[in-house]
């Protein structure tokens, strides 16, 4: 199979603008541009991206194209058409605008007039006669509404493998598609992945720092036929996570920024100038503001948010809390219970309340980037996983701190069954500071808030790279969590398009008995963890009825060949009202 990333750019914009003068303009477009003595065309004109759709309203959604510039000093007139068949003979509206370098030559149109819950489709011209291919999108229900699906997928790192989970997503019946983040990656060639892991090069080869490498590294992602394949087909609902702009970002820096690397404000401006241009999202006067809310008719109130740029304050370390007899208890949970430490600020949280609790939908739902299941583990665990990932990131050999980890694992869920209130199970701390675990205060007001006004939330979470079931209780001011409350909702977590999950944190790679036993170990030892894969890359196709909402985790065989099978290897279900509001496994139909 041949990949458009594969060819070179002046090669690609050859080869289209060979025969671009033989195509004529579809009938639709024609009476879209303007004044024909206009010279602010490019002299070569090519759609070298697809098209996209995203942020669909019951009456509006933004299409999206890029034109591949061969003079980027020019101007470039573009036609677009909307018509409710895919031969584009029943036009709704139709129009024209221009782009330029200032919005690297890609154009977004927010098309508005619509009919609800309809299907849509949509394409762009070329005053010389280019075309790009025919889109579909759909704008969303009024009224009452039967079902609802939603593809979830993060975490999608081009050097790591095929996008063969795009490619399922658009295969997929899904409705939307909601992108947790991760879109893209920053790092350079040979970085994350390794050289030994790495299946393909990013472009530009180094590590992104400024506009025109963001830029670059989003029309190589682009270049891929699985994800233009996805956007063509689907409406995307987005926002970002930590690697749009560097590892581990927070309000004022990141863990991936040096200080020789420039500022990091002006990094940050970058990355999300980047992000409205190449992505169909539906851009506001301050772009840095990407939490909106979605409402899918009575069934569903869909509100992303983001947890990583805007507010975040900086992840609490461990190695701040550390005495000789091991964490700092007290210490330690004084920083977690901090109403002065943020993850989503108070604007944000403000709206993140209001448009769950102010909205009458069956199913309040939560879209953003990590996890809010407590994944709390005993301490020994924790020391031992940061031995090993302590040893990865330094370059050793981590294999005798992995197997230390196995057996300890295997010791520890005996113990969980055997004598569960043994002390060494009792001093237990959050696996992930970097995710809900560590911003105590902002969870607990959203989960006491639900639970108050008596909603039923469903979580989506991504960037672990793994997949994760959890129900959801609220905890009280000294963390104690009220289970005897009954359970708030569930978050379904999604693994990852193809950035690499424990198989290589831990080292049990592709050993499936290995596999099983890790997920089982972690599944017995964190209370309300309900499932866990660990291994596997893939989505989730979440899907709302007013009776209940499931789940199914949909993996592919392999990334680093094009030729893949996929399946659903697991199904789980939650059923509105309270005192229902807890998972159970659905058996799979073979």
């Amino acid at each position: 199979m041949s990949n458009r990333a594969d060819l070179s750019r002046r090669s690609f914009l050859k080869s289209v603008a060979a025969g671009a003068g033989a195509v004529s303009v579809p009938a639709a477009l024609t009476g879209c541009f303007g004044d024909d003595d206009d010279k602010r065309d490019l002299t070569v004109f090519v759609f070298g991206h697809g098209v996209a759709s995203g942020d669909p309203l019951a009456d509006a959604v933004i299409i999206w194209t890029r034109v591949t510039p061969s003079d980027t000093r020019a101007e470039a007139e573009v036609a677009w058409v909307v018509a409710t068949d895919a031969a584009m003979t029943n036009v709704v509206t139709k129009g024209s605008v221009y782009t330029d370098s200032s919005r690297d030559f890609t154009v977004k149109v927010d098309v508005t007039g619509l009919n609800a819950d309809t299907t849509y489709y949509y394409q762009f011209a070329g005053k010389d006669g280019a075309v790009t291919p025919v889109g579909q999108t759909r704008t969303l229900p009024v009224g009452s509404v039967d079902s609802v699906k939603l593809a979830v997928c993060s975490c999608s790192n081009y050097p790591a493998g095929y996008f063969n989970v795009y490619n399922e997503i658009a295969n997929s019946d899904a409705d939307v598609v909601v992108h947790l983040g991760d879109y893209i990656y920053e790092y350079g060639a040979n970085e994350y992945p390794t050289a030994a892991s790495q299946v393909r090069g990013p472009d530009p080869e180094v590590e992104i720092l400024t506009l025109t490498h963001y830029r670059a590294r989003y029309a190589k992602y682009r270049t891929d036929s699985a994800l233009q394949l996805a956007h063509q087909k689907k409406p995307f609902i987005c926002v970002w996570d930590d690697h749009e702009l560097a590892n581990d970002t927070w309000k004022n820096g990141a863990e991936n920024h040096d200080e020789d690397e420039g500022s990091f404000t002006e990094r940050r401006a970058a990355a999300i100038q980047a992000y409205h241009e190449w992505l169909p999202i539906r851009s506001g006067a301050d772009k840095a503001k990407i939490w909106r809310a979605f409402e899918f008719g009575n069934l569903v109130n869909l509100t992303m948010l983001d947890t990583r740029m805007y507010a975040r304050d900086k992840v609490l370390s461990y190695s701040d809390y550390l005495n000789d007899s091991g964490i700092d208890a007290v210490a330690f949970q004084a920083a977690l219970a901090d109403q002065s430490r943020g993850l989503l600020g108070s604007e944000q949280q403000s709206f993140a309340i209001g448009s769950m609790f102010n909205n009458n939908a069956t199913w309040q739902v939560l879209g953003q980037q990590v996890l809010m299941g407590r994944i709390f583990i005993p301490q020994e665990l924790l020391v031992g996983l940061g031995t090993v990932e302590a040893t990865i990131s330094a370059g050793g050999d981590a294999s005798a701190a992995q197997a230390q980890v196995a057996a300890l694992l295997v010791e520890l869920a005996t113990l969980k069954a055997t004598d569960p209130t043994n002390p060494r199970l009792a001093a237990t701390a959050p696996y992930n500071l970097d995710a809900w675990d560590g911003y105590f205060p902002a969870r607990e007001e959203i989960l006491r808030r639900a639970q108050y006004f008596n909603k039923n939330l469903v979580v989506l979470a991504g960037d672990t790279h793994n997949a994760w079931a959890s129900d959801l209780y609220t905890a009280n001011d000294s963390g104690e969590v009220q289970r005897a409350a009954g359970s708030v909702g569930v978050e379904f977590a999604t693994s990852s398009v193809t950035s690499p999950g424990f198989e290589t944190y831990v080292g049990f790679g592709s050993n499936a008995a290995m596999q099983a036993g890790f997920e089982q170990a972690v599944t017995a030892l964190v209370d309300d963890l309900k499932y866990l894969n660990a291994a596997q890359r893939g989505y989730m196709l979440v899907e709302f009825t007013p009776a209940k909402s499931s789940c199914e985790w949909v993996f592919v065989d392999t990334i680093t060949s094009e030729t893949y099978t996929a399946s659903v290897q697991k199904k789980m279900e939650v059923k509105p009202g309270q005192g229902k509001r807890t998972l159970t496994d659905v058996p799979l139909v073979s």
